[in-house]
């Protein structure tokens, strides 16, 4: 910005410029409506559902390896017990023949655990890939939904893009004339409505945003353009409708 001296009723035309701009701006976001955050809100929920789908794989990976474990855990067993049990047909006293049968129990016993471990883990992982059929196809539907938005999406921005890149040099350019203490002033009011309009005229002797009565005299010294003027309900800066875009009053009073 230079630093020349501009007039209070410069700095409002520079300020409704920017205005008219980014309203143009605002009407094409309106377009766009809420499918920018249906967008990233998709991508998100599919990302978290792509972490789940693998942390249930890997739990699916990590029952199989059990099962395979407690399988040879059991081949082990029988092949011990059919080892006892040819021994046991050689034995030659008691003491002998006891031990050889309490090897047999106990490989026996390691035989049925690893069958009750095996069916537990088998009803486990039958569990899981139902879970995981259910998250696959739940990604497959938003994938889908995704598609279809960004389809939606990317349509409006190639029909908007054009414009909203000149509106946006248009908004660079209004704005480096504008004086940065003014500027933080207009863009801190313009977050706080969801129309946008941080300049609004008077209309029908009343704020142009609040439409709270403007006095006679406070109207007064805004058409004299000396000083900025704000409302005392809103906050918006105000001007006298002779220096606005026509097509401003029609939005506001429409």
């Amino acid at each position: 910005m230079s630093n020349k001296e501009y007039s209070v009723e410069e700095k409002l035309k520079s300020l409704l410029d920017l205005q008219k701009v980014e309203t143009k701006l605002d009407e094409i976001q309106i377009l766009k409506g809420e499918l920018p955050i249906e967008v990233s809100d998709l991508e998100d929920e599919i990302q978290g559902l792509h972490a789940r789908e693998r942390r249930i794989e890997e739990e699916i990976n990590g029952i199989t390896e059990f099962i395979n474990e407690k399988k040879l855990i059991m081949i082990e067993s029988d092949a011990l017990v059919k080892k006892y049990e040819k021994q046991s047909e050689n034995v030659k006293n008691n003491r002998e023949f006891e031990a050889i049968n309490k090897e047999i129990e106990m490989q026996s016993l390691e035989l049925k655990l690893a069958e009750k471990h095996i069916k537990d883990a088998n009803e486990e992982m039958g569990d899981k890939v139902r879970v995981l059929e259910i998250a696959k196809k739940n990604i497959a539907t938003k994938e889908v939904n995704l598609k279809h938005k960004k389809s939606e999406l990317d349509k409006i921005i190639s029909e908007t893009i054009k414009e909203e890149t000149q509106y946006r040099k248009e908004s660079d350019k209004a704005k480096s004339k504008v004086d940065p203490r003014l500027l933080a002033s207009y863009e801190r009011i313009r977050k706080n409505y969801r129309n946008g309009l941080s300049v609004v005229p008077i209309v029908r002797d009343a704020c142009g945003g609040c439409f709270n009565a403007i006095p006679p005299q406070r109207q007064s010294e805004i058409r004299q353009r000396k000083k900025i003027i704000v409302c005392e309900n809103c906050g918006r800066i105000l001007v006298d409708e002779e220096i606005v875009d026509p097509a401003l009053v029609e939005q506001i009073t429409k």
